[in-house]
């Protein structure tokens, strides 16, 4: 398997104190910087496609990962939460604002002798 793709995001949940809610929402900030059209343009399946995520979260106990990799939208996902990201307290009103990080990396099986670099034409 080769990595293709490597993204990055932020999400948070304000209010709630919600962890898997700020992973869902770092998950989709990341997907949003991305576009597969290497799929369309080469002919892969998005079903070979393996999906790791990595949630950077506080309490990485907190997340339901199995939630966040139902919000993928192509491959098949592994998702794992560590400790990461950040909370910050506003203790005048008693509440936590939980930041999550995510990394969504792509892989696809690729056989290299399959590819060439092109030369420039004279």
């Amino acid at each position: 398997m080769k990595r293709i793709i490597l993204e990055m995001g932020m999400g948070n949940d304000l209010y709630g104190e919600d962890y898997t809610k700020a992973a869902c929402r770092a998950v989709q900030d990341a997907l949003h910087h991305s576009s597969l059209i290497l799929f369309r343009s080469l002919g892969f399946d998005h079903a070979d496609m393996i999906v790791k995520v990595t949630i950077g979260i506080q309490d990485p106990e907190k997340v339901d990962c199995d939630v966040v990799a139902a919000t993928l939208p192509r491959g098949r996902a592994q998702v794992i939460a560590v400790q990461g990201g950040q909370n910050v307290s506003d203790p005048e009103h008693n509440t936590v604002s939980v930041i999550a990080t995510a990394a969504i990396e792509a892989y696809l099986e690729i056989d290299s002798r399959d590819w060439a670099l092109s030369t420039p034409q004279a």
